[in-house]
């Protein structure tokens, strides 16, 4: 078997569903993964014996880092960067949701959601969504054994691809949380966490970065999660508080930011954790990885100014929280676009972003009144959304983009929006069944007599500050 990368662009790393050494073809731009067995080899590599196929020390020191980066992003700066934007009362529940809901997916990744997601290929009818389950429990998997990254006989650890791809599980549904907060039970942190992974995260990440996937085989951009992560977890939050309902004097009562300086460092985390999070995904220390990091240098900057004029613009003061949110959207927008643009078309697309999230964060919701407590769908998804599609456009080689001469940019974005709206739908269906599981497990809210004493003495028994 070998991968057309003309076709597929410079998809995000998936694991192609054999169990085989690496088969990529070399006149073309990254596309998939290929788990590899020591013991076996393949047409491309068939000269090679599968025992020759040592892992690169380089890429692999990389990628460990890039793991480790990615982590930094959610503990402690998913905690801080929401924990700061709620109020005092609620800051120790926050960061201690966000914590479990990591830890709890990190073991359901490796007892089930990698074999999900990206295992063997299941039956013929199940393999556009899920791979099948001969690795629970990473059975098969050893010190030995190799996943192949967009280069010719070049592998790192499969050990080390299972903890990159875990980070984003575990950072993915944290983020959802952002929408529920100062109101959702723990307990029902830990069912929703359980079901929504296993429902909405597992598959949506089989079919963008698994070779077979439904989106890998329409041949959908998405280089570090615009889908799988931001759309998925975005429109999921705003499913979630919907069903949810608001929050005690939501609209009447202040609700302010109890620190934004905590909210400003968790951002500077965010920001750092980032370059492991989009220039980890070329599983390689190389070129694309070095575009990567430059776009979510650029795009970046320019969305955090962007946001900061556009609060000018429309009469406000240039502020803090909007040179963090700035920050966020970019970030949000360049992903899936990382690898997937050049500097010049991030920075617009980072811009972009900015204004469209703004004006649905400072103008849509406040008209619609949902309570989406930290902006998860205003920033995420419809960062995402502006992303995704966006990428479709500055792939193209006429804007600096990596898309090769025959490039039609039309018929991309037709394959981006239909992947953009199948993740919607699968996303806002499969959240809808997880909170209402929840629910029926453990009850979704609190009281309201804890509500307003808030959740962090009355879910945990302690006080972020003591006074």
């Amino acid at each position: 078997m070998t991968i057309d990368k003309k076709r597929f662009g410079m998809a995000v790393p998936g694991v192609a569903l054999l169990m085989a050494a690496p088969v990529m073809a070399q006149d073309a731009a990254p596309a998939a993964v290929v788990v590899a067995e020591l013991s076996t080899t393949t047409e491309v590599a068939a000269e090679t014996p599968a025992a020759d196929l040592v892992p690169d020390k380089g890429d692999t020191g990389f990628m460990m880092v890039a793991t480790v980066l990615v982590l930094l992003m959610i503990l402690p700066g998913l905690q801080l960067f929401y924990g700061g934007l709620t109020r005092s009362k609620n800051m120790l529940s926050t960061i201690t949701q966000i914590g479990a809901a990591t830890c709890f997916a990190m073991l359901i990744w490796v007892i089930y959601g990698y074999t999900m997601a990206f295992g063997p290929d299941a039956s013929e009818g199940l393999k556009p969504f899920i791979s099948n389950f001969d690795k629970m429990f990473l059975a098969g998997i050893t010190p030995d054994s190799v996943a192949a990254t967009f280069t010719d006989g070049v592998v790192i650890p499969e050990y080390v691809f299972v903890a990159f791809q875990m980070t984003f599980a575990a950072i993915t549904v944290s983020l959802v949380l952002g929408a529920v907060v100062e109101r959702i039970k723990f307990s029902a942190v830990m069912a929703f966490t359980l079901v929504w992974l296993t429902l909405v995260y597992f598959p949506i990440a089989h079919m963008v970065w698994a070779a077979g996937g439904l989106f890998f085989e329409m041949g959908a951009l998405d280089f570090a999660g615009g889908t799988v992560v931001h759309i998925n977890a975005g429109v999921s939050a705003l499913v979630a508080a919907i069903i949810l309902g608001k929050r005690i004097g939501y609209q009447k009562d202040s609700m302010a930011p109890h620190s934004l300086t905590l909210t400003l460092v968790g951002t500077g985390l965010l920001w750092v954790g980032w370059f492991g999070f989009n220039a980890g995904s070329a599983l390689e220390a190389n070129g694309s990885a070095a575009l990567a990091m430059i776009n979510t240098f650029v795009a970046t900057a320019a969305a955090a100014l962007t946001w900061m004029l556009t609060e000018r613009a429309l009469g406000h003061k240039p502020s803090a929280l909007g040179l963090a949110s700035g920050i966020i959207a970019g970030l949000v927008a360049v992903t899936p676009a990382a690898g997937n643009s050049g500097p010049f078309g991030a920075l617009v697309l980072g811009a972009v972003a900015a204004i469209v999230c703004y004006l649905f964060v400072a103008v849509v919701k406040p008209k619609l009144g949902y309570d989406d407590s930290l902006d998860a769908f205003g920033i995420h998804g419809v960062g995402g959304i502006v992303g995704a599609i966006g990428t479709g456009i500055v792939y193209a080689p006429s804007l600096g983009g990596p898309g090769g001469d025959d490039f039609d940019i039309g018929a991309q974005l037709v394959t981006q929006v239909l992947a953009v709206g199948t993740t919607i739908v699968w996303a806002a269906v499969g959240t809808a069944i997880a909170i209402y599981v929840a629910k029926a497990l453990t009850g979704l809210r609190v009281a309201p007599e804890i509500e307003r004493e808030g959740l962090d003495i009355g879910e945990h028994g302690e006080r972020a500050y003591n006074d």
